[in-house]
């Protein structure tokens, strides 16, 4: 099996060099990388993950906790985080909690024992104060933030406002909004808002639907839609943000 030294020797480096390419630590010139994973390559050689998670106290690994991975929304999330994550040498670890409190938390115990990098939760059943102690970065991401953790939101207001002055701008008179899901109280929902904000100041009419919790989780909404629109045959405009 080959060893560091092994690497060093066939891409004409030292070991320090090596071991900071697999790290990606410090400078090291386009050239030099290239030549190091070569050798690499050549020879086989896999970096001992587990090794380097003792010696940094992490490894080079996000978690990224999400609850649909088949949701048009997450496969869009998960697709650039784990380009932008790749730019920097860093690994998604991904967890489909499909909503369930139990699994999340279970997938929370699993990042922390495999000493993630970091967490970004996309899910919002574990407050995740109680991870300030282990002091693991976390990221919420459109879900209620709290006080302890950076959470990135859109500005979801704005977006419901600026697709209902669309709609109206292109002659709309009578307008429907597909959005939310009953019971749930999400960072989303924010564009109703925006919507119903717009119609009323323009005495547009309009209506807001939000579908079930079966329906989220399933994606299927071609019965949900056809009976709106065959309940509410006089709207000429839709706002969608399933």
């Amino acid at each position: 099996m080959a060893t560091l030294k092994d690497i060093a020797q066939r891409a004409g480096v030292t070991a320090t060099t090596v071991s900071r390419v697999i790290n990606n630590r410090g400078y090291i010139s386009e050239g030099t990388r290239k030549k190091v994973y070569a050798a690499m390559e050549e020879m086989h050689y896999q970096p001992n993950e587990l090794a380097r998670a003792f010696s940094k106290q992490y490894t080079n690994t996000i978690g990224l906790i999400v609850p649909h991975i088949s949701h048009p929304f997450f496969i869009k999330v998960i697709s650039n985080l784990e380009s932008s994550a790749a730019e920097k040498g860093f690994k998604l670890l991904l967890c489909n909690s499909k909503e369930q409190p139990e699994k999340e938390q279970d997938y929370l115990d699993m990042c922390i024992s495999n000493r993630v990098a970091g967490i970004v939760l996309c899910s919002k059943y574990v407050q995740t104060r109680e991870f300030r102690k282990m002091n693991i970065p976390v990221v919420n991401l459109e879900r209620g933030g709290d006080d302890d953790t950076i959470s990135v939101q859109c500005d979801n207001y704005q977006g419901g406002k600026l697709a209902a002055e669309h709609l109206i701008e292109c002659g709309c008179k009578n307008l429907l909004h597909f959005g939310g899901v009953a019971g749930k109280d999400m960072p989303a929902d924010r564009r109703a808002d925006g919507f119903s904000d717009v119609c009323k100041k323009a005495g547009i009419p309009y209506r807001i639907l939000v579908s079930d919790r079966l329906q989220y989780g399933s994606m299927h909404y071609e019965d949900f839609i056809r009976r709106a629109l065959q309940e509410f045959p006089d709207v000429d405009g839709i706002f969608c943000q399933q």
